[in-house]
């Protein structure tokens, strides 16, 4: 299976402060991130979408990086792993890119962080309007962004969803950055719901699927996740009442996220091992996602048409009804794969709905519920980590799958 290369930068890096007390945020202004319909989408000045994290929130999620990693950061070996790493990417060696555990961690240290904030972003904005079985409205054309920094916000409306359930999440390419972001999304939906606010829905299940063997990072990134942050020596005692850790690990309870690291190349999988791995559909308490952030457009290229096209079909004829399918990529002529004898190259996401909406099957079981071409992801400059981090763009395509009508 491909892996993914490490994201776009723009301007406006993330401060590299000395580390000081990782529980501490110091934010107030808001930040810039990829928006969705379903929720009014504020526009800051220089075009991109606000956040619908906190900048707090944000931060603390970069803290539980800059923890895991600690050792990694600061080693002295770290820019020569790094420069290594790229030579690698750059040369599509991704045996030799992601087969060494140093190697793992310092990509998840160096490139997972700005991911994991943008990807915790596009969960919490456009995964709870659909995770229940009551049907949306398909996207009409006109809804439909062509290039825009940020998507519509109120282009179609949707009734208040039923109260939402249990989340299982498989995430084909996954790694820490979708890690960390799954983990702040039951974290916010749990704390949604204890305040009042009918969130609910804050226990999951994470199945990180990739042919490197993550285990070892996914092990370091949890138990930093289930742990209060280290605090400074000269913290108020109001700090460490409130230093709590971002996800609940009661001994003896179950957890409140269920992590599953399996190393396994995705076109590879047959329809009996997807089933293995999805386990008992049980519609009714569990919401079922597939994720494929910055993975499909190196399927189509590393795997080919074919074989990338048979394994959507395996998972669609796996997959139990009702089920959302979110696939995130770089936007542009970085996203396209050659066709036929004369290699005339065709647009990712035009090659994806195509084969989901197959003009020519009569059985039509995938609507598009959001589509848009080009977000802009900007972080705050009032976030801080050990080393720079760098804006992001990306596109969006969000489906869910429809076996039966839904009453």
């Amino acid at each position: 299976m491909t892996r993914k290369k490490p994201a776009g930068g723009g301007a406006v890096p993330v401060s590299a402060t000395p580390k000081e007390s990782l529980a501490t945020t110091t934010a107030s202004k808001g930040s810039n991130s990829g928006g969705g319909s379903g929720s009014v989408i504020v526009t800051e000045s220089d075009g991109a979408p606000a956040s619908s994290l906190s900048i707090p929130h944000q931060q603390r999620l970069l803290n539980h990086f800059a923890a895991a990693f600690d050792a990694v950061l600061t080693a002295a070996s770290f820019p020569q792993l790094l420069q290594e790493i790229k030579q690698a990417l750059f040369r599509r060696d991704f045996a030799t890119a992601f087969g060494r555990t140093d190697y793992l961690a310092a990509y998840a240290a160096r490139w997972s962080p700005t991911r994991a904030l943008c990807y915790a972003g596009i969960f919490e904005t456009y995964l709870p309007p659909h995770l229940t079985r009551t049907p949306a409205p398909s996207l009409s054309p006109s809804a439909s962004s062509s290039s825009s920094s940020c998507p519509p916000g109120t282009s179609h409306a949707r009734s208040p969803p039923p109260p939402p359930r249990r989340t299982k999440m498989i995430s084909v390419g996954g790694c820490a950055a979708e890690h960390v972001a799954f983990a702040s999304f039951l974290a916010q939906r749990e704390s949604s719901s204890r305040g009042g606010g009918g969130g609910g829905g804050g226990r999951g299940e994470l199945t990180l699927l990739d042919s490197a063997p993550w285990d070892g990072v996914a092990a370091t990134v949890q138990g930093t996740l289930t742990a209060p942050l280290p605090l400074s020596k000269y913290a108020s005692a109001a700090a460490k009442a409130a230093n709590v850790p971002l996800l609940e690990a009661t001994l003896g309870e179950p957890p409140q996220l269920h992590l599953q690291v399996l190393q396994q190349d995705a076109l590879e999988i047959t329809g009996a091992r997807w089933a293995d791995i999805l386990g008992p559909a049980d519609t009714s308490s569990t919401a079922v996602v597939v994720t494929l952030m910055f993975t499909l457009n190196e399927l189509y290229t590393s795997g080919g048409i074919a074989k990338t096209t048979e394994f959507l079909k395996g998972l669609e004829g796996a997959l139990p009804d009702g089920s959302l399918l979110l696939v995130v990529d770089s936007p542009g002529s970085y996203s396209e794969a050659a066709l036929g004898k004369d290699k005339k190259r065709y647009p990712m996401q035009w090659l994806l709905h195509h084969t989901l909406t197959d003009p020519a099957s009569a059985a039509q079981p995938w609507t598009r519920l959001e589509s848009h071409d080009s977000i802009w992801f900007r972080l705050s400059d009032q976030l801080t980590y050990p080393i720079q981090l760098e804006n992001m763009r990306y596109q969006l395509h969000l489906y869910r799958l429809e076996k039966t009508p839904a009453t």
